[in-house]
């Protein structure tokens, strides 16, 4: 049986939004929503690589676009409706990936 990740409680994601620059909270569409900016399209196709290779290890994928220079993410748990701890872990995965 697998488990379904909980929702964040509203301190919870303010919590863990405090702690992840440039990060929003969009409540209208329950997700969390940031646009990187790279001086390169290299750069922003690097980013997406490890980004990708995180999201499979955490079994959690982003919706997110890319146009030249700029990655535009958008993450949320479909399954339950909201921001969970996958979502944040993502999250502060793709900050740390960013240079």
């Amino acid at each position: 049986m697998t488990v379904r990740p909980k929702l964040l409680t509203e301190t919870e994601r303010a919590e863990a939004l405090a702690g992840l620059a440039g990060w929003t909270y969009q409540p209208e569409k329950q997700l969390l929503y940031k646009q990187f900016m790279f001086k390169t399209f290299g750069e922003a196709w690097a980013f997406m690589s490890q980004s990708a290779l995180m999201a499979e290890k955490l079994d959690h994928h982003p919706d997110w676009s890319n146009s030249y220079n700029r990655v535009t993410v958008s993450l949320t748990t479909h399954d339950v409706g909201g921001v969970t701890q996958l979502d944040v872990s993502l999250a502060s995965a793709m900050n740390a990936f960013f240079k």
